[in-house]
């Protein structure tokens, strides 16, 4: 009995801890989209920049907040029936929070960074890029959490259910891609939007990369020497990490030697560099590895 309740607890807490991660996504997101977005004649790629030229057509006269939920949130409705009932209710939460975000922001007399300052010819490239890297930052919050960010995901997945073998990333760049091309035609065929549309999707991407590739960025170093046990030490002592031994066989002069392995930090690799360099008749590789887990030092 007591194993049940706490089991039910921690899901409880779990639930909890999700809801609260969609709440801040939503309000990062919301940031990027009020402060820098909106005032400013671009969209974002995806069903946001579906939502946000149609506040543009309508001369903004519905608020943008209600276009975004008119998009999205049946489309999250039928993830959470069809797809996943846990993740379509979180990504409903996202929404909201990320839609009335703007909202907020509008109530508490906050302004836009064009308005703000105060500028006729405002430079809207400085407001693409802002918008790119954080409303990247509020979709890996998303992704890293739930493997999801909004209704061009969420189609996919649902194009994916009916149609198993179709490429989902395939979808989600036609429809990013879709995105790009009518906002010429929305934004009075001026190419300024679709190159400020192209922009934040790209910066977007990058940030989104680069979040999930994990925060232990790391290198492995392979290196294939005769002399494993002074290699070995001298890695442990100046660059303090563990290093692992395996016997190897060249096929090239049929001899047994050792590989040695390690992962390091990218500051250490010149270190590294000029560590092997002393060990005449040394070959080794090194590659990224995304992210470590476990007894890592930094």
């Amino acid at each position: 009995m007591s194993n049940l309740v706490s089991t039910k607890k921690q899901t409880a807490v779990q639930y909890l801890i999700d809801a609260l991660v969609a709440v801040i996504a939503g309000l990062v997101v919301s940031v990027a989209y009020y402060f820098f977005q909106n005032s400013n004649g671009f969209a974002p790629g995806g069903v946001g920049g579906l939502a946000t030229m149609t506040y543009h057509l309508t001369g903004y006269s519905i608020p943008w907040a209600y276009l975004m939920l008119a998009f999205n949130i049946p489309i999250f409705i039928l993830v959470t029936i069809f797809v996943n009932k846990k993740l379509g209710v979180f990504l409903i939460i996202y929404m909201l929070v990320q839609s009335f975000g703007t909202e907020l922001w509008k109530l508490l007399d906050f302004k836009p960074y064009s308005l703000a300052n105060n500028v006729e010819d405002f430079n809207i490239v400085f407001a693409c890029i802002a918008t790119g890297v954080i409303s990247g930052f509020g979709f890996s919050i998303m992704l890293r959490r739930f493997g999801a960010s909004g209704g061009t995901y969420a189609i996919s997945a649902l194009i994916k259910r009916a149609n198993p073998a179709l490429n989902v990333a395939y979808v989600s760049f036609l429809m990013d891609s879709s995105v790009v091309g009518i906002s010429f035609f929305v934004y009075d065929m001026k190419i300024t939007p679709v190159i400020c549309t192209l922009v934040n999707l790209f910066i977007a991407n990058v940030v989104v990369d680069n979040f999930l590739s994990g925060m232990k960025i790391g290198y492995k170093f392979e290196i294939i020497t005769d002399k494993p046990e002074e290699l070995s030490q001298e890695l442990i002592e100046k660059l303090h990490h563990g290093v692992s031994e395996i016997k190897v066989m060249g096929m090239y002069s049929h001899t047994e030697k050792y590989m040695v392995v390690c992962i390091i930090r990218k500051k250490q690799v010149g270190e590294m560099m000029k560590i092997i360099k002393r060990y005449p008749g040394t070959f080794a590789n090194y590659s990224k590895v995304n992210e470590v887990f476990g007894r890592f030092k930094k």
